[in-house]
């Protein structure tokens, strides 16, 4: 008799994994993973039932088979981030059902966007690490971000209640933090040792080599190996600032004089008074501490990919 495979699917009550809609696609996918010889559990996050809880009981259920099985994100990048945290060094693999409206990490790794293809490509696919940055406590496989950008996110999250989600309210979002609500950041940064006191409105960390290409940053080469990306944009004004999303959406922004663009093995942030610090990490909004120390685990975490999967 043939011994099942553990398969656990978490998915946020937001992401609409079990919406009426959506019924015929969500039996199709059970009935995928059930003829690959997997014991399906799905698990719902809540604020009744927080992704630590959860995590617990799965990396349980998990660790206790011969066969380790997959855990399946069902969600957005933010979703796969907080799942992720929890993974590492347990070499588990992580499946993808993307939901999310970027979907980077899913688009990184070739992961169909169709979900019945997304479920076939984890039932019947390859495993393949992942470079994992962190900063302090936290991870992020995309990006993480002080200054303006985690008002573009609270900002995006505004009209996406209002209005859906679309992906042109991340720069109708940030046309309008730009005009009203400009601010800039005092620190000193140390990069590899070297220290730099700046003042700017932007600092940005990418680790996700797909987005860095496409915002056409040559920093993506480095991040593909390893290695801390960031992205700066110098003491400038308003007017600059929306001309220089212009050019982001024209994928030109590192032509722009503005915008200083580095890589390195160990970068420490710190503000002028230490005080707490809100960051956008893979479009959540988190606080913490000055300093911020970043870094990067290389292969850190397991990933279930298509066996067609090709370099990126």
């Amino acid at each position: 008799m043939q011994t099942l495979k553990p398969l656990s699917i978490i998915y946020n009550q937001k992401s609409g994994f079990h919406a009426t809609h959506k019924e015929d696609w969500y039996e199709q996918i059970m009935t995928i993973f059930t003829a690959h010889g997997f014991e399906i559990q799905v698990f719902e996050l809540s604020e009744k039932q927080p992704l630590a809880e959860v995590m617990k009981d799965v990396i349980v259920r998990h660790q206790q088979h011969q066969d380790i099985g997959i855990v399946v994100s069902a969600g957005g990048d933010g979703t796969l981030n907080g799942i992720a945290q929890h993974l590492l060094g347990t070499h588990i693999p992580l499946g993808v059902l993307p939901l999310g409206t970027f979907n980077y990490v899913a688009r990184l790794l070739k992961i169909p966007l169709d979900l019945l293809q997304a479920a076939e490509a984890i039932a019947t696919g390859k495993k393949r690490t992942l470079h994992v940055a962190k900063v302090n406590e936290f991870i992020y496989l995309n990006n993480a971000s002080l200054g303006l950008y985690p008002l573009f996110i609270q900002k995006r999250e505004q009209y996406n209640k209002q209005l859906g989600r679309f992906q042109l309210h991340a720069y109708t979002s940030a046309l309008e933090v730009l005009l009203r609500h400009y601010q800039e950041l005092k620190l000193e940064i140390e990069i590899d040792g070297h220290h730099h006191p700046v003042s700017t409105p932007l600092l940005f960390f990418g680790n996700n080599q797909l987005q860095l290409k496409e915002m056409k940053l040559r920093i993506s080469k480095a991040v593909k190996a390893g290695k801390i990306g960031g992205v700066m944009v110098a003491k400038t004004n308003q007017w600059s600032l929306i001309k220089l999303l212009v050019q982001l959406i024209k994928g030109k922004i590192e032509q722009a004089p503005e915008v200083y663009s580095f890589s390195a093995d160990q970068v420490v942030v710190k503000t002028c008074k230490g005080q707490t610090i809100h960051l956008a990490i893979d479009g959540e909004l988190v606080q913490t501490r000055s300093p911020l120390h970043f870094s990067v685990e290389k292969n850190a975490l397991t990933m279930m990919v298509p066996h067609a999967i090709t370099s990126v």
